[in-house]
């Protein structure tokens, strides 16, 4: 297994891609080339990114660039039962536990539904790392006593055997087992993001590996922020074999790179590797709070340890009248833009889908203030048309008119969405944007970038309790992300904080 390091914004995915390229050049069908992914956003990266390059169709060309997960579903989840909702349901009344609240997986490769609870998220976690499930619990934090979760895990397992289910662990684990049965030949296979791989994931890859005539598995040890979840880095670090270094971030400017190297220097367990900034110099300023700052133009990336710490910083960008989106989610719905670019298409004169004018009539009050009565809800067979604004007075009970503002005629709008709302209309800003400012903890940016980071460096107690490698590795991340300035803001307590 021959090893790719891929220090931040070195351009990993395109240098596989590139592997990708002269493999098809030298006749390698697409359909003998596995692109193994993580995440399922790095998978569907790179199957969009060799489709439109290669000019390939995604399903038919490509169908072994997935995520490990949805591989082995392919191979071993589809030819067994695999526990559902109702099962999550039955087990818990069985026992008296309600571990029903369970979640679809977001991978459209992927059926399997698993349950969000702690006891069980320990119980898998155990099984992906590979060690005793009282060793895992000794060192959790989980606030159930021992005794419940050795009843719920003896129980879990009994229900299975009975059912004849499996889970997404058993899936995984009988994938490890017979993957040389059920897993095809691979002329050439990439496992991207190695570093984020558990021990149980690590079988797989290794079992690909005998079966494949070349892999690579490629990633970046500093910026192994998974530990938490299972992630066995130091087996990545540990690889026999040849290993590749990428040498030039076409990302990280010179002055932080000089603040990246200064913080992955405190690594201890690391692979030993350097790479070259961009040649712009950048900038690095330690500031005390956004106040300091000029958000108006660029992108910014707004980074915490925790995602509470992040709440006065999204109270604040409010009050300022700023566009942004918090973990993926916008600060202003998709449904009051829709309701409000709908309002304002209807004043011109345009015409409304049947989706738009639900979510205005959902801001408007009924009982003929702005709707007649019985009109607040529209029909499934209005699922095709098309409406304009007389054709809503006249047939749809809309009282309101043109001549009233969207806050004027959506009445029903909260007050605090409005005044939000026509703050970043003041400011000049387009409240339907693609946000320009995204706030997130430094987890949920792995993978980003913007011209501007803004970096809190304030802990939690409990990652101020577990100050190491892992810590250097989340806040290398971090710093990472810059293009072009990074702005450090100064701790609450400097006691309490990551030195940078």
């Amino acid at each position: 297994m021959f090893r790719i390091f891929g220090p931040p914004g070195t351009g990993k995915t395109t240098t596989l891609l590139n592997k990708v390229d002269k493999a098809l050049e030298k006749g390698i069908p697409s359909t003998s080339i596995a692109f193994l992914a993580f995440t399922r956003k790095a998978a569907y990266e790179a199957k969009e990114r060799a489709a439109t390059r290669f000019s390939l169709d995604p399903k038919e060309d490509l169908p072994y660039f997935r995520t490990l997960h949805s591989l082995a579903f392919s191979m071993i989840g589809r030819q067994n039962s695999l526990m559902q909702k109702e099962d999550f349901d039955e087990l818990s009344q069985k026992i008296g536990y309600s571990l029903s609240i369970a979640s679809v997986s977001d991978d459209e490769d992927l059926g399997t539904v698993t349950s969000d609870h702690p006891i069980l998220r320990l119980i898998n976690l155990a099984r992906s790392k590979k060690v005793g499930l009282r060793q895992e619990y000794d060192i959790s934090d989980i606030e159930h006593e021992w005794h419940e979760v050795d009843y719920v895990d003896r129980a879990y397992t009994e229900f299975k055997q009975t059912r004849k289910v499996i889970d997404f662990t058993d899936m995984l684990e009988k994938f490890a087992k017979e993957a040389m049965q059920f897993c095809p030949h691979f002329e050439l296979c990439f496992l991207d993001e190695a570093q984020d791989l558990s021990p149980l994931q690590w079988d797989i890859a290794h079992k690909i590996d005998q079966i494949s005539n070349r892999m690579y598995a490629a990633g970046d040890d500093d910026q192994a922020i998974y530990r938490w979840a299972g992630a066995d880095v130091d087996h990545f670090i540990e690889l026999d074999g040849a290993a590749e270094v990428l040498e030039q971030s076409f990302r990280v400017p010179l002055a932080v790179h000089s603040i990246a190297e200064n913080i992955s220097s405190r690594i201890n367990s690391r692979f030993p590797k350097s790479y070259l900034p961009r040649k712009e110099k950048g900038g690095v300023q330690r500031i005390y709070g956004l106040e300091e700052i000029d958000l108006s133009q660029g992108t910014w990336l707004i980074l915490a340890q925790a995602n509470y710490m992040l709440t006065p910083v999204a109270e604040s960008l409010k009050s300022g009248g700023y566009l942004f989106e918090r973990n993926g989610h916008r600060s202003i719905s998709e449904k009051i833009s829709r309701a409000i670019n709908g309002w304002e298409q209807l004043r011109k004169g345009k015409e409304v889908d049947k989706t738009v004018a639900q979510a205005i009539y959902d801001y408007m009050s009924g009982n003929g203030k702005r709707i007649a009565r019985g009109f607040k809800q529209f029909k499934e067979l209005d699922e095709e048309k098309m409406f304009d604004l007389a054709t809503l007075q006249l047939h749809y009970g809309l009282n309101a008119d043109d001549t009233m503002a969207w806050f004027d005629a959506m009445d029903k709008m909260p007050k605090l969405d409005v005044v939000y709302i026509t703050a970043v209309l003041r400011r000049g800003e387009k409240f339907n944007a693609t946000p320009r400012i995204s706030l997130s903890t430094i987890h949920g940016a792995k993978g980003g970038e913007a011209d501007n980071v803004v970096l809190y460096t304030d802990l939690t107690t409990a990652a101020l309790n577990q100050m190491g490698d892992d810590m250097h590795r989340v806040f290398y991340v971090g710093v990472t992300r810059t293009k072009d300035q990074l702005f450090i803001v100064e701790p609450e307590d400097a006691f309490r904080s990551y030195q940078i």
